[in-house]
């Protein structure tokens, strides 16, 4: 008996839109605000920038020495993050093989997402405790070498890891959970070691969320400021990164740090635009 002979209408194919999923006027109002609340501050700053004198500002030294300690502090940072924070992800991963995780690796997680959530000044102080001149190994370093951690360039790299590392982390965990184990116990199988396994397998899998995770990871480490500035304070042509040099400029020169913080945010919006297609296949649309 068919559809039709038993008295049931025939299903019909939807034409266009399903009248269900429309998106409801207030849902795609707030959508419209969240959208407003995002870009019309990055627009003010085009709006306001001070193009005429933009050559002189970004051209001087102070801009200059700030951008290149900015994107020098940034890569180091980035590359002490993959060096960590890999073989961290893949401990936090490891826990695929079971259905539900250890209650260590929940409580690691749990610690590393701290920094995320943690007020960026907070942050530097609890650098200061325990690096700091005063702090509880930054002082004993001190005594025994005459050695000062902050400030100093390996306080602001340490103080940028620390609030970016764990957006590497949390990449990287999700990318080798995603990985197609299927492969990996081939490799096994095949009498693969286990670092064989990891290397020609497993991270060529997760490398493009690897890599995601690495390019979020620079531009946080880029845009940090709170825990840097507590950390590794601001000294010209020593710490002062271009966050530190927008802050600064901002009472005396507001167009200049308009134009400061337009390269900032241009730079930031290159990393991710290079990145998008090759790396971040997600974002696209």
């Amino acid at each position: 008996m068919t559809g039709t002979e038993g008295g049931a209408r025939p299903l019909r194919a939807p034409r266009g839109r399903a009248r269900g999923a429309r998106i409801p006027m207030p849902v795609a109002v707030l959508a419209g605000l969240a959208i407003a609340l995002v870009t019309a501050p990055l627009l003010a700053l085009v709006v306001q920038a001070p193009w005429s004198r933009l050559v002189e500002i970004l051209g001087g030294s102070a801009a200059l020495a700030a951008l290149a300690m900015s994107l020098g502090t940034a890569a180091v940072s980035t590359l002490l993050s993959l060096l960590l924070g890999v073989p961290l992800a893949l401990v936090l991963a490891d826990g695929r093989r079971v259905e539900r995780p250890s209650r260590a690796r929940r409580a690691v997680r749990a610690l590393i997402t701290v920094p995320v959530v943690l007020p960026p000044v907070a942050g530097g102080v609890a650098l200061l405790a325990l690096l700091g001149p005063q702090g509880l190994l930054g002082a004993p370093l001190l005594d025994a070498t005459g050695i000062a951690i902050a400030p100093s360039i390996a306080a602001v790299v340490l103080a940028q890891t620390f609030v970016a590392m764990p957006f590497l982390v949390f990449a990287a965990e999700g990318a080798v959970r995603g990985a197609d184990r299927r492969t990996e116990l081939a490799a096994a199988s095949l009498g693969a070691s286990p670092l064989r396994v990891l290397v020609r397998v497993t991270l060529p899998l997760a490398g493009p969320g690897i890599a995601a995770g690495a390019a979020l990871c620079f531009a946080r480490a880029l845009g940090e400021y709170g825990a840097t500035v507590t950390f590794a304070s601001s000294v010209p042509g020593v710490t002062r990164t271009l966050p530190m040099a927008i802050y600064e400029q901002l009472p005396d020169d507001r167009p200049a740090a308009i134009a400061l913080s337009l390269l900032l945010v241009g730079l930031s919006v290159v990393v991710l635009i290079a990145l998008r297609d090759r790396w971040t296949p997600g974002l696209r649309a």
